[in-house]
């Protein structure tokens, strides 16, 4: 069974572009789709409408900076202060160039900070790249299950 894909993204355009660009690289990973901070805690947390969700962890996490109700940050406090999840793979993909937004996100232990390309196609390659390496190339922590490409 393969591990999903996370994608917090609450801009339509950006979101539709994702989806995509991970389409696009022929992953066979389901990608799970939440809109705001709020709802990807539920989602880590199984609980409120992900009450009955398959366990386990995401094979990585490609999270939005600027989120409603909950902000990525906060998420990825969440995450690496859960024992279930510190390992998980979490990618900041975000539009924010600002230094102080780069230097927190490390801080609290992103594994990979990527700015939005404004090019469409440069957006298309760097998220279909994104994928495969943390789905696909990435090497996770023993005992997980690695995803594969379709072929």
């Amino acid at each position: 069974m393969l591990k999903p894909i996370l994608l917090v993204e609450d801009n339509p355009n950006d979101l539709e572009l994702t989806l995509h660009a991970l389409e696009r690289s022929k992953l066979a990973n389901d990608v799970i789709v939440i809109r705001d901070g709020s709802e990807a805690l539920h989602y880590l947390n199984a609980t409120g409408p992900y009450q009955g969700r398959a366990p386990g962890n995401p094979a990585v996490i490609l999270l939005d900076l600027k989120l409603p109700k909950v902000d990525g940050l906060e998420v990825l406090r969440f995450v690496r202060e859960s024992a279930s999840f510190k390992s998980t793979p979490v990618v900041m993909l975000t539009s924010s160039r600002e230094e102080q937004d780069v230097v927190k996100s490390y801080e609290l232990g992103v594994n990979a900070y990527v700015v939005k390309p404004v090019n469409f196609q440069e957006f298309i390659k760097a998220i279909s790249d994104l994928g495969i390496f943390w789905a696909v190339l990435n090497e996770p922590p023993p005992g997980s299950v690695r995803a594969s490409p379709r072929s």
